[in-house]
């Protein structure tokens, strides 16, 4: 049995970050008692951190799985919207890759899940994210962390950039075009959840379904996409 180390505090981000480890309890007490009393008291203190830690690695580990043949040794990775990072430690351990975060560094008083076409709504903690990185034994010279809100974004080419349930499922794509048009070369590989696969076909020359959630809310599907069309 594997898991990671997580606190409470941690185990409370990664709760609210992935909906999967609610359990069902959390899910009737989200009903009952609104958003602002799950995302502030609910979430954090009516958890069991062990288990959330178990329960996230296993999760985090068919991520890994799934993504595994597009990575390299000592790659540059990025991370769009990562959460507290359980993906990237695997891929470090694995590929001694070094990894870019671009995060936002608060916690919306009432976590939401929808679409938010301005990007403000966030939870995550930059520090914590930097201790559970850190703690679960990813060197600091491995990785960076940059906040979304204060421009001042890593501006090197990355040879993979992964934002999972966060670009393009929660808000749209052209907030980072522009941003990713420089930092990926043709053969960057960018990989991401949508529920219009088809459109990114007269985005990038190269698009491949990985991943379909079809008994989800927002019936999405993974695509890994590669150079971007004129």
């Amino acid at each position: 049995m594997q898991d990671f180390k997580l606190n409470r505090e941690l185990a409370h981000l990664a709760v609210l970050q992935r909906t999967e480890l609610l359990g069902k309890h959390l899910k009737k007490l989200r009903k009952l008692f609104g958003r602002y009393l799950f995302t502030v008291f609910f979430s954090k203190y009516f958890i069991n951190p062990n288990k959330i830690s178990k329960n996230y690695y296993d999760l985090m580990e068919k991520e890994f799985f799934l993504i595994k043949k597009y990575l390299k040794k000592e790659d540059r990775v990025l991370s769009i919207g990562s959460g507290i990072g359980g993906l990237e430690v695997l891929i470090n351990k694995t590929f001694d890759t070094n990894t870019f975060f671009i995060e936002k560094n608060y916690i919306s008083k009432k976590v939401k899940y929808g679409w938010d076409s301005k990007n403000q709504e966030a939870y995550n903690n930059l520090s914590l994210l930097a201790d559970f990185l850190l703690n679960n034994g990813v060197s600091q010279k491995k990785f960076s962390l940059f906040d979304f809100d204060k421009n001042d974004l890593p501006n090197i080419k990355f040879d993979v950039i992964i934002s999972l349930y966060s670009l393009d499922y929660h808000y749209e794509f052209n907030l980072y075009k522009d941003y990713l048009l420089k930092v990926m070369n043709p053969k960057s590989v960018l990989i991401f959840d949508t529920i219009r696969p088809e459109f990114f076909n007269s985005v990038f020359k190269k698009v491949e379904i990985i991943k379909q959630d079809l008994d989800t809310i927002h019936k999405s599907k993974r695509i890994a996409c590669k150079d971007f069309k004129n």
